[in-house]
C-alpha cells in the first residue's frame, strides 16, 4: 500500500519519482468530462434558448479555446513537477498568491457539490438509500480515493473514460431510436446572444480545469514532450466533454419536459430497467466520482499552497492530508444538502461567475510563464517571502483585479447583468475581456522587471529546463 498511497503535496516531484507518459493525459481528461455534469452543462445552451444546431457548434468552439488554455497550464506539470497553483506565487508572491487560491478553492468545494448532487441522486438509486444518504455516501467514498492520491486518480480515469464511452456509446443509439437527428437539427435560425451562451457554458468549463489540471501532470518524466502533454491533454478534454455536451444538447431538444430537472432518471429511463438501469447509475457515479476526485485533490493541494504561504510548510504528514481533504469534503457535502433543490439555475450561475475570476489568472499564468520567465522558476524562491518572488506582488495583484473588473460590463448572470450586455443583445462576452485585458497589462508591466526574466538566481536540481522541447 506504501507504494500507492502519494507521499507528495506541495513539494517538487523529484526525478526518480517521475513515471508515465503523455498519453495518461487523455485517459485522465477523457473519462474526467465523460460525466453527468458536462451532460447538463450541453443541455443548459439549449434550455437557455439556443437551438440544438448552433448550441452544439458554440459547444465545440467553447471547448477548443477554453481547452487549449487550459491544455497549456498542463504542459507546466512535467516542466516544473509541482502542483499548479504553488506557481501562482511566482507571479503574485508566496503571499499574494493567497488571493487567487482562495477564489480557487471556492470553485472546487462549489464542482464537489454540484457533482455530489447528481451523483447522489444515482447512488440513492443504486442503493436504494435515497437522495441525501446517497450524496452522503458519495462523499465519503470521495474523500478517501482523493486521500490514496495520484496512481489512483489516474487509474480511475482510465476505467470511468471506458466504462463511460459504453454507457455514452448505448445512450445515443437509444435516444436517436426515440428521435430523429435531422429534425433536431433542422432549425439553423443564428441568435448570437445564446451562441455566445452557449461558447461561455463549455469554455468556462474547459477554463474551469485550469487551476488544478498540472496537478495531474506533474509526475510525467521531465523530458516529457511540453507539446505532447498539449495535445493528450486537449483531445482528450474536448473529446469527453463535447462527447458529453452534445447528448445533454440534443437529449433537452428532444424532451425538455423530461429531461430538465430530472436529468439522471430521464437518462436511466432512457436506456432501460433492470441490469441496464444498474449498470447506468453505476456509470452515472463513477464519472461523477473520478471528476469529484479532481476537485477534492485540487482543493486539498490548494489549501495546503494557501497555509504554507504563512507558515513556510513544504511537506505534509498523512494526518494533515487527512484533515484538509476531510474539510473539503464536509464544506461541499454541506454545499450540496443545502442547494439540491435549485440546481439548475444556481449551476448555470456559478459556470459563468466562476469564468469572471479564472480567465484572469490563467492568462497572468500563461502569459508569466511562456513569455515572461520562459518556461524557468527559482523553484526555492517559491517557498520564500523574502526571495525574488517577494511576499505580495502588489503590480500583479493590481492587474489581476483590473481583469476581474474590466468583464463587469459584460457580465450576463441571474443575479448580476452589466451594462453592456443589452447593447450587445444580451451576449456575455466577459471571458474574452477577461482573457486580453490581464494577458495585456501583464505583459506591459512584468517584461521589464528583472525577477521574472532573469535566470533562476540559484542554481538547483529541481529546476526545470528552458523550452518547449519536441
Amino acid at each position: 500500500m506504501a507504494g500507492v498511497v502519494e507521499r507528495r503535496s506541495i513539494d517538487v516531484v523529484p526525478d526518480d519519482e517521475r513515471h508515465g507518459s503523455a498519453v495518461s493525459q487523455f485517459t485522465l481528461w477523457l473519462g474526467a468530462n465523460l460525466q453527468i455534469t458536462a451532460v447538463i452543462t450541453g443541455a443548459l445552451a439549449v434550455v437557455f434558448g439556443a437551438n440544438a444546431f448552433w448550441s452544439l457548434i458554440g459547444l465545440l468552439l467553447g471547448n477548443l479555446l477554453g481547452g487549449a488554455v487550459m491544455a497549456l497550464h498542463s504542459a507546466q506539470g512535467p516542466r516544473l513537477g509541482l502542483p499548479q497553483m504553488i506557481t501562482s506565487r511566482a507571479q503574485f508572491g508566496v503571499r499574494g498568491a493567497v488571493v487567487p487560491l482562495a477564489l480557487v478553492i471556492v470553485m472546487y468545494i462549489g464542482f464537489f457539490a454540484s457533482g455530489s448532487v447528481l451523483a447522489g441522486q444515482a447512488v440513492g438509486e443504486l442503493t436504494h438509500l435515497g437522495e441525501t444518504p446517497g450524496i452522503v455516501l458519495f462523499a465519503a467514498v470521495t474523500a478517501v480515493a482523493a486521500a490514496v492520491g495520484y496512481r489512483l486518480i489516474h487509474t480511475l480515469g482510465k476505467i470511468a473514460g471506458l466504462v463511460c464511452a459504453v454507457a455514452f456509446v448505448y445512450l445515443g443509439i437509444r435516444l436517436l431510436e426515440r428521435t430523429d437527428l435531422g429534425t433536431l437539427l433542422a432549425d439553423h435560425r443564428f441568435g448570437l446572444p445564446v451562441f455566445l451562451l452557449a461558447v461561455s457554458l463549455s469554455a468556462s468549463w474547459q477554463l474551469a480545469f485550469g487551476p488544478y489540471v498540472a496537478d495531474y501532470s506533474r509526475y510525467l518524466p521531465r523530458h516529457t514532450s511540453a507539446r505532447a502533454t498539449f495535445w493528450w491533454t486537449l483531445s482528450g478534454s474536448v473529446l469527453g466533454s463535447q462527447w458529453s455536451m452534445t447528448f445533454g444538447a440534443l437529449a433537452a431538444a428532444a424532451a425538455p419536459a423530461a429531461f430538465v430537472g430530472h436529468e439522471v432518471s430521464y437518462i436511466v429511463g432512457l436506456g432501460g430497467a433492470g441490469l441496464i438501469a444498474s449498470f447506468l447509475y453505476f456509470a452515472i457515479a463513477l464519472g461523477k466520482l473520478t471528476i469529484n476526485i479532481l476537485n477534492t485533490y485540487g482543493g486539498f493541494m490548494s489549501l495546503v499552497t494557501s497555509v504554507s504561504g504563512f507558515r513556510g510548510q513544504r511537506t505534509l504528514g498523512p494526518r494533515g492530508r487527512s484533515a484538509y481533504i476531510a474539510g473539503i469534503m464536509l464544506a461541499g457535502t454541506a454545499v450540496a444538502l443545502l442547494g439540491k433543490d435549485s440546481f439548475l439555475t444556481s449551476f448555470k450561475d456559478f459556470l459563468l461567475f466562476l469564468l469572471t475570476f479564472f480567465t484572469p489568472w490563467s492568462a497572468i499564468n500563461l502569459v508569466d510563464y511562456y513569455l515572461i520567465s520562459k518556461e524557468r522558476y527559482d523553484i526555492p524562491a517559491l517557498s520564500d517571502p523574502a526571495g525574488r518572488y517577494g511576499a505580495w506582488n502588489v503590480r500583479a495583484l493590481t492587474v489581476y483585479v483590473l481583469g476581474v473588473l474590466a468583464q463587469l460590463p459584460f457580465l450576463a448572470t441571474h443575479f448580476y447583468t452589466g451594462p453592456l450586455v443589452a447593447p450587445l443583445g444580451g451576449a456575455d462576452i466577459s471571458w474574452l475581456v477577461g482573457l486580453a485585458v490581464p494577458a495585456v497589462l501583464y505583459w506591459v508591466t512584468a517584461r521589464r522587471d528583472t525577477a521574472r526574466t532573469a535566470e533562476p538566481a540559484v542554481p538547483h536540481e529541481d529546476q526545470a529546463p528552458a523550452g518547449l522541447g519536441g
